[in-house]
């Protein structure tokens, strides 16, 4: 299974898994703990656990190509949720 993960430096780890998951909530599976959550996407899953000073994702899909797209979709809306906060991201896979 094609994976894809990043560590993303910021003190609002917890605030992004919290934003997220009720965004997505209205139209995909949402698993939400204390400080961690995942996402199950139609072409694949998305696990995120808030850290003390990152918070980290990681991408799992059945098939390569879908690989790419949800990263893009993920990333897209963490700068999104993030407002005026900027992220460095860079997936490793």
């Amino acid at each position: 299974m094609p994976l894809s993960r990043v560590e993303i430096v910021t003190p609002s780890a917890e605030r992004l898994i919290n934003r997220l998951c009720k965004h997505w909530a209205h139209k995909l599976e949402v698993e939400q703990s204390d400080q961690q959550a995942t996402i199950t996407f139609a072409t694949g899953t998305c696990l995120m656990v808030a850290e003390a000073d990152k918070l980290v994702v990681a991408l799992e899909t059945l098939e390569e190509e879908h690989l790419d797209e949800l990263e893009g979709v993920v990333e897209r809306h963490l700068v999104r949720m993030a407002g005026d906060e900027e992220l460095a991201i860079v997936w490793e896979n």
